[in-house]
């Protein structure tokens, strides 16, 4: 059974799990992963999410003010073993609900070319492709995308 632990970026098993994740964008990005590592600093981060699979860290993500109205989605990544499983698709709904409570009535995030199966999960999830923003203009392997997050006005609660 899947459980999600809402936390901050400086819980050890996030810090695992990033570790991870950063091996891995070392592998698909090569030489640019230097520039997108001065992004993604993860310590500072206060609104972290980690999945586990009978006491075992298995994925992660989290989410930063991008703009009073707007979060941005960072961090995202599941061990191998547990893909394929939906556990991406639950950590990024629990970030959404999380920022909904804080009212905030967006996401954006950037993604990389090389990582198809990350923009199928946010296509998936009703985000959209938007032009790059920030220190994304211009750069070939980036993608940038964004999510409306429904609220309705009198509960501040997602209708769904």
């Amino acid at each position: 059974m899947l459980h999600l632990l809402r936390t901050i970026g400086t819980h050890p098993d996030f810090q695992t799990l990033v570790a991870l994740l950063d091996q891995d964008l070392a592998l698909r990005d090569g030489t640019e992963h230097t520039f997108y590592a001065a992004f993604n600093s993860s310590t500072s981060l206060q609104h972290v999410v980690v999945a586990y699979e009978q006491d075992f860290p298995v994925g992660c993500g989290a989410f930063k003010e991008y703009a009073s109205d707007l979060v941005e989605i960072k961090r995202m990544f599941v061990q191998a073993s547990s893909r394929r499983k939906g556990v991406a698709a639950k950590i990024l709904r629990e970030l959404e609900v999380w920022a909904q409570e804080l009212h905030y009535t967006g996401c954006v995030l950037e993604t990389g070319k090389r990582q198809p199966e990350a923009i199928s999960l946010y296509q998936q999830s009703g985000y959209r492709f938007v032009p790059n923003y920030g220190p994304y203009i211009g750069v070939e392997n980036s993608v940038c995308l964004q999510k409306d997050l429904d609220i309705s006005p009198a509960t501040g609660r997602e209708d769904r």
